[in-house]
C-alpha cells in the first residue's frame, strides 16, 4: 500500500470556547499583526493552507452577547487579501455564506484573491437557516435547510461557470497584431436557475491554479453530498480514529456517483492539542487548557443552551440542579441549535451522576478535549497513524491561544513528521491545488 502525505493546515482561533483569550499570551483577534504572526508561522512549517471562519451575526444568549463572540470578527477575504502581501506559498482559505451572498459579485472577489495570491485562494462554502442571522440582510428571514443546500449547490456551479468561461489561453498581448485577447476566448454566462439569474461576460481571466478550491464544512447527510458533489475539502468535527474511519468511508464511498475519484476529495478535519516533554505534562496542560476554555460564565453558558432558560443563580462549581429543561425556543441566538435537548439533558444529568461532576466539570467532559495529546514524537505518530488508517487526509489544527498558539507545534511536531516521511520537508509547488494534491 502507496503511504499517503499528511495534510495540515491551520485555522486562526475565535469566536468559540476553544479560544483562550484570558490567559496573558494571547493578543488581539483584529490587529493585522495577529494574523500575520499565525500565517507566517504555518507558512515556516509548510502547512498547505492558512483557514478563517465567519460570522455574520454576533450570537447572544438570554439577549446578551457571549463575551467570546466580542473579541471581533473581521471579514475574511479582506484579511486573506492583505496576507497575500506578507506569504509566497500558504494557501488562503476564507469562509464566505452561500446563503446571504451573490454568485457574480463572490466570484470575483474569490477570483481577485486567486489572482492577488498567485493561486492560493480557498473558499470554504457555509449556509445558514438561521432567521436571527437573516435579520441582517435584505432578504431576511431564512431558507429551510433543503433549500439552503439547493441554493448553494447552484451557487457553487454558477461560481465555476464563471471561472471557466475565459478559455486558458484567452489572452493573447499581441502588440503587432493589435489584439490583446483572442477572438471568442471570452464566453458569454446565461444562467437561469431556481435562484439565480446572470447574463453576460465574467470580469477576470483564469487565476493561476484554474479556479479557487471548494471547501465544505458540514456533517448532515445534505452536506455529506453537497461535499461529495462539489467539494475539494470537507471540514469535519470528526477528530477521533473511529468516528473518523467511518465518516472517512461514508463519504469517499459518495465520490463514484459524480464521477469523482476518492483523491479528489481531502479529508481534513478540525483538532487541538496539547503538548508536553512528557505524557503526563502534556496531560497536565491539556487538563489546565480545558479548565481555561470552560471558566465559570462559559459552563452555565453551555448549560443554559442545554436547559432553554437562564441559570445564572447557580454555581458552577456545584451539582446540576433538579429543575427540568424548558422545552420551548430557548435562550440562544445564532448558534446551531441542539436538536433534542430533553434527551441531551439526560444523558448529561445520568453522566454528572455517575461521575459526581460539577456543573464546570460535566461541560468539560462533554465539550471534548485536545484531540492529540502527548509529547511531539506521540503526536506525530497519532497524526499519522490517523491518516494510514484511513480516518483522515489530515487535519485543520486550532490552537488555543491567538496568535501565538501553533508556534510549539510548528517547531516540535512538524519536524517529526517530517523525519516520518510523512509530511513535507518543502513545497514543491506554487499553487494550493498543488499542495493538496488536487491537480
Amino acid at each position: 500500500m502507496t503511504r499517503k502525505r499528511v495534510h495540515l493546515a491551520a485555522h486562526f482561533p475565535g469566536v468559540n470556547n476553544t479560544t483562550v483569550w484570558a490567559d496573558p499570551r494571547s493578543g488581539s483577534q483584529i490587529d493585522f499583526a495577529s494574523f500575520v504572526h499565525l500565517a507566517k508561522t504555518a507558512e515556516r512549517g509548510k502547512l498547505d493552507f492558512f483557514f478563517l471562519a465567519e460570522g455574520l451575526r454576533l450570537r447572544e444568549l438570554k439577549g446578551r452577547i457571549h463575551d467570546l463572540d466580542v473579541v471581533g470578527r473581521p471579514e475574511s477575504l479582506t484579511v486573506l487579501s492583505a496576507l497575500a502581501a506578507v506569504t509566497d506559498r500558504l494557501g488562503l482559505a476564507g469562509t464566505v455564506n452561500a446563503t446571504f451572498n451573490e454568485p457574480y459579485e463572490l466570484a470575483r472577489r474569490l477570483s481577485t484573491l486567486d489572482h492577488l495570491s498567485e493561486g492560493r485562494a480557498a473558499w470554504n462554502v457555509v449556509t445558514t437557516s438561521d432567521a436571527f442571522t437573516g435579520e441582517n440582510f435584505r432578504r431576511g428571514g431564512y431558507l429551510d435547510r433543503a433549500d439552503r443546500y439547493e441554493r448553494a449547490a447552484e451557487f457553487v456551479s454558477l461560481a465555476r461557470e464563471l471561472w471557466d468561461s475565459w478559455q486558458r489561453d484567452a489572452i493573447a498581448a499581441d502588440a503587432a497584431a493589435g489584439t490583446f485577447v483572442r477572438p471568442g476566448a471570452i464566453g458569454t454566462v446565461g444562467h437561469r436557475g431556481r435562484h439565480f439569474s446572470v447574463e453576460g461576460r465574467f470580469t477576470l481571466p483564469r487565476s493561476p491554479q484554474g479556479r479557487p478550491v471548494i471547501i465544505q464544512a458540514g456533517d448532515s447527510d445534505e452536506g455529506r453530498e453537497f461535499a461529495a458533489a462539489d467539494a475539494d475539502v470537507i471540514f469535519t468535527p470528526h477528530g477521533r480514529l473511529e468516528d473518523g474511519k467511518r465518516f472517512y468511508a461514508d463519504v469517499k464511498r459518495r465520490l463514484a456517483r459524480y464521477g469523482r475519484e476518492p483523491h479528489q476529495l481531502k479529508i481534513m478535519p478540525g483538532v487541538t492539542f496539547a503538548l508536553g516533554d512528557t505524557e503526563e505534562e502534556a496531560a497536565e496542560n491539556a487538563a489546565r487548557i480545558r479548565r481555561q476554555q470552560v471558566g465559570p460564565q462559559t459552563a452555565i453558558a453551555f448549560l443554559e443552551q442545554v436547559w432553554g432558560r437562564d441559570m445564572s443563580a447557580y454555581d458552577p462549581e456545584g451539582p446540576l440542579p433538579e429543575i427540568e429543561p424548558d422545552m420551548s425556543d430557548g435562550v440562544s441566538q445564532g448558534r446551531v441549535p441542539i436538536k433534542d435537548r430533553a434527551a441531551v439533558a439526560a444523558k448529561w444529568r445520568a453522566l454528572a451522576a455517575e461521575k459526581g461532576l460539577s456543573i464546570r466539570d460535566l461541560v468539560i467532559e462533554v465539550t471534548g478535549r485536545q484531540t492529540f495529546i502527548g509529547t511531539p514524537e506521540s503526536v506525530a505518530r497519532q497524526i499519522d497513524e490517523h491518516v494510514q488508517a484511513g480516518a483522515a487526509d489530515g487535519f485543520i489544527l486550532v490552537p488555543h491561544l491567538t496568535p501565538g498558539g501553533l508556534d510549539e507545534f510548528v517547531d516540535r511536531v512538524v519536524p517529526v513528521l517530517q523525519e516520518r516521511g510523512a509530511f513535507r520537508t518543502a513545497y514543491t509547488g506554487t499553487t494550493l491545488r498543488d499542495h493538496l494534491e488536487l491537480t
